[in-house]
């Protein structure tokens, strides 16, 4: 599988990582949660080429996960924002800061600490079943082919 077919494979993984899968792109999203906008101070906090910057920051807005917002007329600046589309990356992206917080922190712990506004509480993220409520993890689902993997031929492998 090429990596400019990934947007075309009967797989809603392959798919988003078509979007959102290279380091460039999650470090971007990363900063707009933490609510970096300006292109300046992306290209500031990643130390990332101006080029390489304009190139995930254009894929991000042709799939709606940012948009340009104008925030100075002249010179004409804008500044990215977070799509609706966007901000459902979000637990995607707590997801891999709460691995990386069990596994790859040092001593010292966790970088950062998310604290819920609702009870100023630090939490972790958790994965429930949408219709029960219950937490899952990978042993508590079953995988069963759908519309969009039978249309293409190919059925997952399910255990």
């Amino acid at each position: 599988m090429r990596w400019e077919e990934l947007d075309q494979q009967p797989c809603s993984l392959a798919r988003t990582l078509a979007v959102i899968g290279d380091r460039w792109s999650l470090l971007i999203l990363r900063d707009c949660f933490l609510g970096i906008r300006r292109f300046d101070q992306f290209e500031d906090r990643l130390g990332i080429t101006r080029h390489i910057l304009a190139d995930r920051l254009k894929k991000l807005v042709e799939h709606d996960v940012l948009r340009k917002v104008p925030y100075q007329e002249r010179p004409r600046r804008e500044e990215y924002r977070l799509t609706d589309k966007g901000l459902e990356l979000h637990p995607v992206l707590m997801a891999m800061v709460h691995w990386g917080d069990r596994h790859m922190a040092d001593e010292r712990g966790a970088p950062v600490r998310h604290i819920h506004k609702g009870c100023g509480q630090a939490m972790t993220p958790v994965t429930v079943c949408s219709e029960c409520g219950e937490p899952v993890n990978a042993r508590d689902i079953r995988v069963e082919a759908g519309p969009g993997w039978e249309s293409a031929g190919v059925l997952p492998h399910s255990s």
